[in-house]
């Protein structure tokens, strides 16, 4: 769970939700204590019995489509799937599909598998929020943007390579 994961466990937490999780690398122990959340070793399992679905991962080779249609097919037919990470990560055309046969109760996004260009389908739908992607639109996310600037350009200016560095040819 990384620090947005992290964010949004701790916004459940105030509502009094139950945290649960599944990720690469389990959390420290103190940090699962500070967060009330339990680990799930099998992403499959941990589908299968929440209500929540909040994903909160980076789009990646292994995580392309990691929400597809067998999976969502395990998700309760009441539960709710949030995504705020990247489009990719779910397959989009099983979760229209599931969702408009009410396998699926409702999904809030503002990440979609081709960028800006929504699924029109989606659009038609009733239980599906669309917003703008607004994912580090958090304090915490700002503050860590702003302490990721600072820490690149001391860097530079102490003579060595900024570690966020985009484009490698420009030093």
């Amino acid at each position: 769970m990384g620090r947005i994961g992290q964010a949004v466990a701790r916004r459940a937490n105030v509502f009094g939700m139950q945290v649960h999780y599944h990720n690469r690398k389990r959390l420290r122990p103190e940090i699962e204590d500070e967060l009330q959340a339990t680990y799930w070793e099998s992403l499959d399992q941990m589908l299968a019995r929440m209500d929540i679905v909040s994903v909160n991962a980076p789009h990646t080779p292994s995580t392309f489509h990691l929400l597809n249609a067998r999976r969502l097919k395990l998700m309760k037919p009441t539960a709710v799937v949030v995504n705020t990470s990247r489009g990719e990560v779910i397959d989009e055309n099983a979760l229209t599909r599931m969702l408009r046969a009410g396998e699926i109760a409702g999904a809030g996004l503002d990440v979609f598998e081709h960028g800006h260009e929504i699924n029109p389908r989606l659009r038609e739908l009733p239980n599906v929020v669309l917003l703008p992607h607004m994912g580090s639109a958090t304090v915490e996310g700002r503050n860590e943007m702003g302490e990721k600037v600072i820490i690149n350009v001391k860097t530079y200016a102490d003579g060595h390579r900024p570690p966020d560095l985009v484009v490698p040819s420009m030093l």
